[in-house]
């Protein structure tokens, strides 16, 4: 099972928000070994991250968190 963690917090931001993102997926790493991702947007104060362990879809496609093609959208699931 793939790991996901976020925070949303637009008044808080810590100094270093994607790192901070990064770490918390990283401390889950023994739930997805194979692959991890960070997405954030500073202005939103919105940041996910996420750890993939790849069973069925190995190729690049399935990293994540996905962006949809206009950049409006971003998801982070466990599929």
């Amino acid at each position: 099972m793939c790991g996901i963690v976020g925070f949303v917090d637009k008044r808080f931001l810590p100094p270093d928000p994607e790192g901070v993102a990064g770490a918390m997926a990283d401390h889950m790493r023994r739930r997805g070994p194979d692959a991890g991702g960070v997405w954030g947007d500073a202005e939103a104060g919105v940041f996910l991250a996420h750890r993939r362990l790849s069973i069925i879809d190995l190729s690049p496609g399935g990293a994540q968190p996905m962006v949809s093609a206009d950049g409006r959208w971003v998801i982070s699931y466990n599929g």
